[in-house]
């Protein structure tokens, strides 16, 4: 972000903060799958390592991909922000009263969960940490190629989201690409602080939900030339988040007050 301030200027800079705090924050949701996956196929602690790493790979190259797709439909068919800002308002809405008393999701029938099983021959069995092993001589995945390939397909799911969220700040390739990476190789770095705070954060999730919804309206906006200055859009990203982590934070001093009162 000092680099972009200072070889292009203060605006490409604050788009590049904006995009990377939304992605950032959205990456959080892929940690909580992340931690489900894990848990599912008994995944060993020592053996994550491998599969997040893989996974930072797989995103970064898919997410590429997606992003110069994205820029050349934009680039040919500017029509297609209103399609983005379509999908960013939908998932919007969806967290906010898609409602909370859906039953926790049952793994084993999982769409994604049983494509990457039925995808390759595998065992059940691991065998360190290694992707593939031989049994009679024949070459079979481990669970632990399994879960990495769910790790992947979930990351493309997330990326429906994402990649439209950080389109509408901004349209440079350039700055939706080192977003996109920064936040992804951010969430590989913080795995075991997030992976133990996330649970605690519950108010972050509808605050990313109303971000979403900003962008998503910011985007109609700009499609018919209303422009939003790129500070505000940074003000009011950082005062969402930072009143989603405050306010977790903060019901969770609650709680903790009320369990001492209580012993």
């Amino acid at each position: 972000g000092a680099g972009l301030w200072f070889f292009t200027g203060a605006t490409t800079a604050e788009e590049f903060f904006a995009g990377y705090l939304v992605e950032q924050s959205l990456s959080v949701d892929n940690l909580f799958v992340f931690l489900i996956l894990f848990d599912y196929f008994a995944v060993p602690l020592k053996a994550q390592d491998r599969v997040l790493n893989w996974g930072i790979y797989g995103a970064v190259v898919m997410r590429a991909v997606m992003i110069g797709l994205g820029a050349a439909a934009l680039e040919n068919f500017h029509a297609i922000l209103l399609v983005f800002a379509g999908i960013l308002v939908y998932s919007s809405v969806k967290v906010l009263f898609g409602g909370e008393g859906e039953e926790e999701e049952d793994m084993s029938e999982n769409q994604i969960v049983k494509f990457s099983k039925n995808l390759i021959d595998s065992v059940d069995q691991f065998d360190g940490d290694r992707f593939f092993t031989f049994v009679d001589g024949v070459k079979k995945a481990t669970p632990l190629f399994i879960c990495m390939i769910a790790v992947e397909l979930s990351d493309v799911v997330f990326a429906v989201d994402s990649i439209p969220a950080v389109f509408g700040v901004t349209e440079n390739p350039l700055v939706v690409f080192t977003s996109n990476m920064f936040a992804i190789m951010g969430l590989r770095s913080l795995y075991t602080i997030l992976s133990k705070a996330a649970s605690d954060l519950e108010y972050l999730e509808p605050a990313v939900a109303i971000v979403l919804g900003f962008i998503g309206g910011k985007m109609i906006a700009e499609y018919f030339g209303y422009k939003l200055a790129t500070e505000i859009a940074l003000a009011v990203v950082v005062t969402l988040l930072g009143g989603g982590v405050g306010l977790s934070l903060y019901a969770k001093g609650q709680r903790e007050e009320e369990e001492e009162g209580d012993g």
